[in-house]
């Protein structure tokens, strides 16, 4: 394949952010690396600061109303914003405590997409009018609070990269995982079968496959109930 046929094909990740240095980070490396040697997807930058005006490169101001920290102007990033998305289909996602939460449902769709446009934001938060007037997805990774937006950017783009054709090594493992089918996964085992007093359950070792997708599905379907409640409540009542 061509340069110029990997760049039209590959996923692609273009991130807006105070501190482009953070990237590619971990996605460069292990499965996510290798994928974004081999062209499968891309980790594009856009320093914020390249769209200030001033001299000294104000990316943020201080809060109509009063209060304290400071908030990210919105002049500025819709600069970066207008630049990120004039040639990227895929859409922009503001990382915030307040968005959606992200689950593996969002994560499908957006892998299934041409990519996305990340943007990390820092302070207090962004100014309200540019989520609006850009209609930003606000994506979060849960209720607890980060210093930024680019250690969730780094959450969200390793889950999408590896939904990505190509890039896991056995990809029907993947519809296995936790959260495909509305539960979490069973337990694993591995050699050696007894370690420190403990044993393999021995349906695993019987080489009996319909008593072991049994006993998996009746796993998964325990600890979903026992550990995630919400989740469960959800399942039963797909299945009613």
């Amino acid at each position: 394949m061509t340069e110029d046929a990997i760049a039209t094909k590959s996923w692609t990740a273009r991130i807006l952010t105070l501190f482009p240095d953070m990237f590619p980070g971990p996605l460069g490396q292990s499965l996510a690396g290798k994928a974004l040697e081999k062209g499968i997807w891309r980790c594009e930058t856009m320093d914020i600061r390249g769209f200030a005006t001033d001299r000294h490169r104000t990316v943020d101001d201080t809060p109509f109303g009063g209060g304290a920290g400071m908030v990210m102007r919105p002049d500025v990033i819709d600069a970066a914003l207008a630049a990120a998305m004039q040639d990227h289909a895929g859409p922009a996602i503001y990382l915030t405590p307040r968005g959606r939460l992200l689950k593996q449902d969002l994560v499908r769709d957006l892998a299934a997409g041409p990519g996305v446009v990340v943007l990390c934001g820092r302070y207090e938060g962004l100014d309200e009018r540019v989520i609006e007037a850009r209609g930003l997805l606000e994506v979060s990774l849960g209720d607890f609070v980060l210093s930024g937006g680019e250690p969730a950017a780094l959450a969200l783009i390793d889950a999408c990269v590896r939904l990505l054709p190509g890039v896991m090594g056995a990809e029907e493992t993947l519809a296995e995982e936790s959260f495909n089918t509305g539960l979490l996964e069973y337990p694993h085992y591995t050699r050696p079968a007894e370690w420190n007093g403990r044993s393999v359950p021995e349906v695993l070792m019987s080489g009996h496959h319909e008593k072991i997708r049994r006993w998996r599905q009746e796993q998964a379907e325990e600890t979903t109930r026992l550990r995630r409640p919400d989740l469960w409540d959800a399942y039963r009542k797909r299945g009613a």
